[in-house]
């Protein structure tokens, strides 16, 4: 008598679970964004560090990263460059904490495996445009010159790459403060790094810049309605008080994108709030010229409208496409089609059409007045702070609760909701669905076990 064949629900369930299983291996899961503030929160020793970042744009300029280490400056080490930090302008000073924010992952063995030569990591102070060559990078080398050695088997100097850069721009590693896999690792450095070329004992003699967008926009012609919007919102003159910081970079639709936009938008029907709300949309707080643009690491970017709404919101996804950048909201594409203005530290650029965030015109092209939720390329809540990582043998030479785990490779402990774990749950997903789909298959044709046991 022949065997009865399994019954078609257990081939259906066995094929969906196959389907989801290739899926989950195959498609790339977006990294989970960090909150890197509330990060360093956790750790008092860092406020000062942190009150620095918090105040400067460098701050929301994170919010949409992952995959990052930050080289935080403790209290007592960050208290002699204080008064020199204090002279210098904003500007200046998101340069020097972007030269500390590493675009990658490092974790404590990837310190350990440094080669003698020394390893050239990008910073985003490299991506500004603003440091000539490479010279927007650090160079991370191993000061112990026998790797196998378990004696200061972790130090690490970071320095600038130009051969002649002064020791005064230089910082040894202390420990590992906090991680979270693979999305940011936050290590102790024992000094502030300065970029090449900067001078913080030397006196401020960068004169005001006070570039009248307004003007700007008039004397290129074919931007009257931008320009009467800018003018009428008051929107120009906050534009020109941010230029003194770490600079602003606008993207203005032409008077024919404004001519082309549909009438079912509305966008002169909106009240002034939220008519502001989308002028500031177009402007990002830092200075890029279009090289950076079109060169730009992390696609997504906030914008001035993300400061006064919360970070993952109102922001621009910037990319590079069949030679030009194209900018999406979520709900328009556009694209750059010329430099208007672009002078250190604003940047104007001409867009094909008008930015419409999903956050006011979401749904069907009709504003809505409340806003809807962040758009696609937003980056997800924030995950809360790490706890410190166990001390490691030899720690009792560095500060108190900077005594990092340098040898170990397991992630640091505390409320950080999973931040970095997404490829450890997808594997282990993908694990249960192999258990189950082989468990099916015995449970529908127990003869399997049978035969694979007495061949």
């Amino acid at each position: 008598m022949a065997a009865s064949s399994p019954p078609s629900l257990f081939f259906f369930v066995i094929i969906l679970l196959s389907t989801t299983l290739l899926l989950l291996l195959l498609l790339p899961w977006p990294a989970a964004a960090v909150n890197v503030t509330a990060l360093l929160a956790e750790h008092p020793e860092l406020s000062g560090f942190n009150r620095l970042l918090s105040s400067s744009s460098v701050a929301s300029e994170l919010a949409g990263r992952s995959s990052l280490t930050l080289l935080a400056v403790p209290d007592p080490f960050l208290v002699r460059s204080e008064a020199e930090l204090a002279a210098r302008s904003s500007a200046d000073l998101a340069d020097v904490l972007r030269y500390h924010v590493l675009l990658e992952f490092l974790s404590p063995s990837d310190l350990r495996r440094l080669p003698a030569s020394g390893r050239l990591v990008t910073t985003l102070f490299q991506t500004t445009g603003r440091a000539p060559s490479d010279l927007g990078a650090v160079n991370l080398t191993s000061l112990n010159p026998n790797p196998n050695s378990n004696s200061n088997s972790s130090a690490v100097l970071v320095r600038s790459p130009a051969p002649f850069s002064p020791a005064n721009s230089n910082a040894t590693v202390l420990g590992l403060v906090a991680s979270l896999p693979y999305d940011v690792s936050v290590f102790a450095v024992d000094a502030l790094l300065v970029p090449y070329g900067f001078d913080l004992a030397a006196s401020e003699t960068r004169p005001p810049v006070g570039v009248n967008i307004t003007r700007v926009l008039v004397d290129a012609r074919g931007f009257n309605v931008a320009a009467s919007m800018l003018e009428a919102s008051g929107v120009a003159a906050e534009f020109e008080g941010d230029e003194g910081g770490a600079g602003i970079t606008v993207f203005v639709p032409t008077d024919d994108a404004f001519a082309g936009l549909p009438a079912t938008w509305r966008l002169q029907s909106l009240p002034a709030q939220e008519k502001a709300v989308v002028l500031r949309f177009h402007v990002l707080h830092s200075y890029y010229p279009l090289g950076s643009l079109e060169s730009i690491v992390n696609p997504v970017q906030p914008t001035l409208a993300t400061e006064d709404t919360g970070a993952g919101r109102f922001t621009l996804n910037i990319t590079r496409v069949n030679g030009s950048v194209a900018i999406d909201t979520g709900i328009v594409q556009a694209s750059i089609t010329r430099t208007v203005f672009d002078q250190n530290p604003v940047a104007v650029f001409a867009v094909s059409r008008v930015l419409l965030p999903r956050e006011i015109f979401g749904g069907g092209g009709n504003a809505a007045a409340g806003g809807g939720g962040p758009g696609p390329g937003a980056a997800p809540p924030p995950v809360e702070a790490a706890g410190m990582a166990p001390e490691p043998e030899g720690a009792e030479t560095l500060p108190p609760r900077l005594r990092g785990e340098m040898r170990s490779e397991a992630p640091a402990s505390g409320a950080a909701g999973g931040g970095g774990g997404g490829g450890g749950r997808r594997r282990g997903f993908a694990s249960f669905c192999i258990a189950l789909v082989v468990y099916l298959l015995l449970v529908c044709d127990p003869s399997l076990l049978s035969s694979s046991a007495s061949s």
